[in-house]
């Protein structure tokens, strides 16, 4: 099977208007820059994008949310993004906020193949808004389902040509759970290699979880929020 594909526009030509995907990274450390860019090039619409973020105005999920590509939003943080506030509060489209450690336990037992998981955040609050709660040793947990995704979108430092993926510092934080938990996982990657030029050792994600594979271009590599110390 041939996991290799030309570039973003190739690996995501199939995903249609409609779709439900998950974009890995944290804040704006490890997003498929490339792939978000070529589907908002594509101008799919309707999507429903599960990440820990909305990226910001200008960069990330935050260019989808530009041209209104995004019907429902599923993160865990938002606070950085104007556009999306914005579109919230006009009821342009619709938010669900999650525990950001609900989101990964969710994210983990979709690639597990478990359908639900008990957790204890959240109990008491908005969050347990419709959702089922259960009792055990005197504590109450919400129970809180699997995902179920079209596409997961994710981004690594170095993959093979097999879908062996290397993910660097922070962006290990939410890309391998969600390459495991994707119907059809496409990674870009900055460097891609062949078969067996990746130490074992330091394979983050399985090639079995990836489908489709690009040496991707151009990253920017932001920092989120710039901060120095005073001169003494």
């Amino acid at each position: 099977m041939n996991k290799v594909f030309a570039n973003a526009e190739e690996a995501i030509k199939d995903i249609q208007s409609g779709a439900v995907l998950m974009l890995g990274g944290f804040g704006l450390c490890g997003i498929p820059e490339n792939c978000i860019a070529a589907l908002v090039k594509k101008g799919v619409s309707n999507l429903t994008c599960i990440s820990n973020n909305a990226g910001v105005d200008d960069f990330g999920i935050g260019l989808l949310l530009q041209k209104k590509q995004v019907k429902k939003m599923i993160a865990s943080y938002v606070g950085e993004n104007a556009e999306f506030e914005r579109q919230l509060l006009h009821g342009e489209m619709e938010v669900q906020l999650i525990p950001q450690g609900t989101l990964a336990t969710r994210c983990l037992i979709t690639g597990y193949g478990i359908p639900f998981v008990p957790v204890l955040a959240g109990v008491g609050t908005e969050v347990a808004e419709g959702k089922e709660v259960v009792v055990r040793n005197g504590h109450q947990y919400l129970i809180e389902d699997a995902f179920d995704s079209d596409y997961a979108l994710v981004k690594a430092w170095k993959g093979d040509t097999m879908g062996n993926l290397i993910v660097k510092d922070t962006a290990r934080n939410f890309n391998p759970m969600m390459a495991m938990a994707g119907k059809i996982t496409i990674a870009e990657v900055e460097e891609l290699v062949q078969p067996g030029e990746l130490d074992p050792n330091f394979v983050h994600v399985p090639g079995i979880y990836v489908h489709r594979i690009f040496q991707g271009t151009n990253y920017e590599k932001r920092i989120e929020q710039r901060t120095v110390r005073k001169p003494e």
